[in-house]
């Protein structure tokens, strides 16, 4: 039996964790938390694919494929975009998937611009603020959602 396919979509700056800024984002890195979460979508009964990119444009079209591939959810750390992509929030809407939007830090704790994400509203739910944990919780919402 084929499993259901979830797609991890990480955006600008992401593939620098473990190095940058790590009082705020950890010392885990991006391939760290990719396989962690790999094999708890695989534990969960599904596939996960990871897609990261710098480029808006990149993550959008990502994005927009998904259903075409029969992604059936999407965990998403829009990173800087979440505070400014009204683009990246349509093509969520346009997807027509459930999609969870996950942030390392507590961005309601950071900088005031970073307490507003446009993002989150094309979103079932938003996970911030528990470090690698955020994507765990993420993926786990969603594939309780989806089943």
């Amino acid at each position: 039996m084929t499993k259901k396919k979830l797609l991890l979509v990480n955006g600008p700056n992401l593939r620098l964790l473990g190095r940058r800024e790590p009082e705020i984002y950890g010392r885990t890195t991006l391939a760290e938390i990719e396989t962690a979460c790999r094999e708890l979508a695989e534990d969960l009964g599904f596939e996960l694919e990871c897609f990261q990119s710098d480029s808006e444009g990149a993550l959008i079209s990502r994005i927009g494929e998904a259903p075409l591939q029969g992604i059936c959810g999407i965990v998403i750390n829009p990173a800087g975009y979440t505070h400014t992509s009204v683009a990246l929030h349509d093509a969520l809407l346009a997807a027509a998937l459930p999609a969870v939007e996950v942030h390392l830090s507590n961005i309601f704790t950071r900088e005031e611009f970073r307490h507003t994400s446009i993002t989150g509203s094309a979103c079932i739910g938003v996970v911030a603020g528990f470090g690698k944990e955020s994507y765990i919780l993420a993926l786990r919402a969603l594939a309780a959602r989806l089943s």
